[in-house]
């Protein structure tokens, strides 16, 4: 097939972080291929990730009504068809992704599908005797797929921090930032075995604020948001963005921060597309399985070294002793004292 015909299909629905670290594959594949015709079947609100990726396509399924059940996985295959896709590159491993292959395999076009490395997950979560060395990094398992589909591509490179346009609502509301210090806090997850405690994180917050000029909190949800404006009313200089800003002018204040206190979260890959130091914390889960921020400096996590850990790849396993003392006995003093070394490290 003449490469003028190819037109690659690249398949990562969820989650809001693993779509994230597609990009940086993306643009490894691009840059060997200019001219590669690519279109991206993800959901619409993570669109604003692949900005900076050349001349992508996508399709945007809604599995609650269009392409819901089997009959929609039937309808978006047809849709798939339509564009003439020769390529299909699985980046999520489901069971609904593995159904939609079986029937574009039908069609004639190459599949193939990222080896999650589940075996070596497991080894190093199971109970005892845990395997704790590095594996591969999601981002390299990414470019993996391309690879086996035949494609020429780059080593992937961690993005060069650029400042973006300050968000109108957030210029507003503080100014530009001239010589001061702006540390974003993203303090919530998915999943209980990630997220620091409400009261240890407030302690950080207080912190901060009296460290430096502005402290920005970022999540999603009631709840959260309800956490994040009571700091704001409590500490100067903290700013709730939760509401105010659209996944865009995330980004772009992301981009002006000097960094950003993240758990292993969403917040750590999208600090990553715009070149942002982070300090994560880390507690059910761990760095070696795979999904550390690209580029991000491993000293720079936050965690204990605990014989329970990790315990769970994705943070969702309830904890063996009910407490999570991986998370609670990480104190703020950690914490911030983890920050103050990092911004004194010129990356």
């Amino acid at each position: 097939m003449k490469k003028s015909q190819q037109h690659l299909l690249i398949i990562r629905l969820s989650a809001m972080g693993d779509v994230a670290m597609c990009v940086p594959a993306l643009q490894a594949l691009r840059r060997v291929n200019p001219d590669l015709k690519i279109t991206v079947l993800t959901r619409s609100f993570f669109k604003p990730f692949f900005r900076d990726v050349d001349n992508i396509n996508f399709i945007t399924p809604n599995f609650d009504t269009t392409h819901k059940g089997f009959n929609g996985v039937v309808r978006l295959a047809k849709e798939i068809k339509s564009i003439k896709v020769t390529h299909v590159a699985d980046l999520h491993n489901i069971i609904r992704t593995k159904l939609l292959c079986k029937f574009l395999k039908l069609c004639g076009m190459k599949i193939r599908i990222i080896d999650k490395g589940r075996k070596e997950r497991g080894l190093m979560t199971r109970k005892f005797r845990k395997v704790l060395i590095p594996i591969k990094h999601t981002i390299y398992r990414y470019c993996d797929v391309f690879k086996l589909l035949g494609f020429d591509i780059s080593d992937p490179i961690p993005v060069t921090k650029k400042e973006l346009p300050i968000p109108e609502s957030i210029y507003m509301k503080v100014g530009n930032k001239l010589d001061q210090t702006w540390i974003g806090v993203a303090p919530f997850a998915q999943h209980q075995g990630k997220i620091y405690p409400n009261q240890s994180m407030g302690e950080v917050i207080k912190i901060l604020s009296e460290k430096y000029d502005n402290v920005f909190i970022f999540g999603g949800g009631p709840y959260e948001r309800d956490f994040s404006e009571c700091m704001e009313q409590r500490y100067t200089g903290v700013v709730s963005v939760i509401g105010r800003l659209n996944l865009p002018e995330e980004l772009d204040l992301i981009s002006n921060l000097d960094l950003i206190i993240s758990m292993d979260s969403s917040a750590m890959h999208m600090a990553t597309l715009v070149g942002t130091k982070v300090v994560s914390i880390w507690g059910a889960t761990h760095p070696y399985v795979g999904f550390l921020g690209f580029g991000q400096d491993i000293n720079n996590v936050v965690q204990l070294d605990l014989p329970c850990r990790p315990c769970s790849v994705y943070g969702n396993k309830p904890c063996l002793f009910n407490d999570y003392h991986c998370m609670e006995n990480i104190t703020p003093e950690m914490v911030v004292s983890a920050v103050e070394k990092a911004l004194t490290v010129v990356s």
